[in-house]
């Protein structure tokens, strides 16, 4: 059962105290802060935010939550002791308080009734569980990408989103970005002609499985928690490599998968936004050429390439129609293959890929329940394209996707990489 919005809640409960004071006439001082005065935001307007993985990824999207002024960031979760301290300095510095709290396990902070939403930035293997009992507890959720490890994660969190009426953003800033949503605006509607082509900036073309590195002291007690940093993934013996590293660790169906998966949860996402969030591809091929081509069922190519590009900064993204073409990259600025496409229109050039206008959309949208730019459907679909690329990498032969079951057509081998067992107790 999900539980209701505890946003809604407060609100509704606010408004029935003051009718309640106003009943009994009883004198009261408010503070201006309360009331929302003096360019303060009243608490009934407030998202009460939690953070859980809070690292260096972590760290910068919590600046732009706390940029906010109808943020209230209240607890802070993680494995590590020193980062727990570090964020709730972080937070009791900004309010000049000591109300952040600190917990060690995640569902300590589902539980609170005083929690809106919460920031996930812990490993890739977390990404998804933490996700699901999040949505389930009645939290709406920013999620750091890769948000899934595998097909049936993809579709599986997607379901329970949707089921549980939950706002789910995933950290794809860039659909954000004025200059990226005009280029995908260009392909959308039309202006390029018909789509031919669209193409991904991977930052690397392998995929291998993951493995153990050699076992270490585990550290004292109270210091990192191991087990809990785990998680759902397979267990193997401490390594402080591994812990200090979660960024890399287990990403995608027991695969490592380099940037077809962590460049791709960016530009294969502005590609999907290019085609309406349409479907995946139906067919994925092993590179060839120094390219990976995937086609769509309508006969569009989604290319992943990672030369050839216009010097446009990292994460560039291409779409060619039958007509024109647009390239975009992290400069902020486009390339347009006319003037025309323009229309008279400046495009604003933000670089340097900011996530404080996604998280804006957000929060927005938590207070409006309305969808954000990177809600958890699209995101399922741009990290499938990543994930059936990578089942073709690992295998190096072309692979075939079945739209309507979302498995591999007559291919057990391909079949038994689009989902792995999560480690007990741990579900989606």
């Amino acid at each position: 059962m999900t539980r209701p919005n505890s946003l809604s809640s407060r609100r509704r409960f606010l408004k029935g105290a003051a009718l309640t004071a106003g009943a009994l006439s009883l004198p009261t001082i408010v503070p201006a802060s309360a009331l929302g005065r003096d360019g303060n935001t009243a608490p009934s307007d407030r998202v009460n935010v939690a953070g859980i993985g809070i690292g260096r990824r972590g760290q910068y999207d919590l600046g732009c939550f706390l940029e906010q002024s109808d943020v209230r960031f209240a607890a802070v979760c993680d494995v590590k002791e020193d980062r727990r301290q570090a964020i709730k300095k972080m937070a009791d510095d900004k309010y000049a308080n000591q109300a952040c709290t600190m917990h060690n396990d995640f569902r300590e902070v589902l539980d609170r009734d005083d929690i809106d939403a919460v920031l996930i930035a812990t490993g890739p293997n977390w990404h998804a569980t933490m996700s699901a009992y999040a949505a389930r507890a009645g939290k709406d959720i920013y999620c750091e990408k890769p948000c899934t490890k595998n097909i049936k994660q993809s579709l599986q969190l997607a379901e329970v989103i949707t089921r549980t009426a939950r706002i789910f953003q995933a950290g794809t800033q860039r659909r954000n970005l004025p200059h990226f949503s005009f280029a995908c605006q260009l392909a959308r509607t039309g202006r390029l002609g018909k789509m031919k082509r669209i193409y991904a900036h991977p930052m690397g073309m392998t995929a291998v499985s993951s493995g153990w590195l050699p076992a270490e002291p585990e550290p004292a007690s109270g210091t990192a928690d191991w087990n809990r940093y785990l998680g759902p993934a397979a267990w193997r013996p401490f390594n402080s490599k591994t812990l200090s590293d979660g960024f890399n660790f287990e990403k995608g169906g027991g695969l490592v998968g380099g940037g077809v998966l962590e460049w791709g949860s960016h530009t294969v996402d502005l590609c999907q936004w290019a085609v309406n969030d349409c479907p995946p591809p139906i067919e994925y091929n092993p590179p060839k050429d120094g390219e990976i081509s995937c086609k769509y069922i309508d006969g569009v190519e989604l290319v992943f390439r990672e030369k050839g590009w216009i010097p446009l900064g990292s994460c560039p993204v291409r779409f060619e129609g039958e007509t024109g073409w647009v390239e975009a990259g992290d400069s902020g600025k486009i390339v347009l293959s006319s003037p025309e496409l323009l229309a008279g229109r400046t495009v604003e050039e933000i670089g340097g890929y900011p996530a404080t206008f996604h998280v804006r959309d957000f929060l927005d949208c938590v207070k409006t329940r309305s969808q954000p730019k990177g809600n958890a459907v699209a995101a399922a679909r741009a990290h499938i394209v990543c994930h059936a690329t990578n089942v073709a990498l690992f295998l190096n032969r072309t692979v075939k996707l079945d739209l309507d079951k979302y498995e591999f057509i007559d291919d057990s081998e391909a079949n038994r990489l689009r989902s792995e067992a999560l480690r007990e107790p741990w579900m989606i």
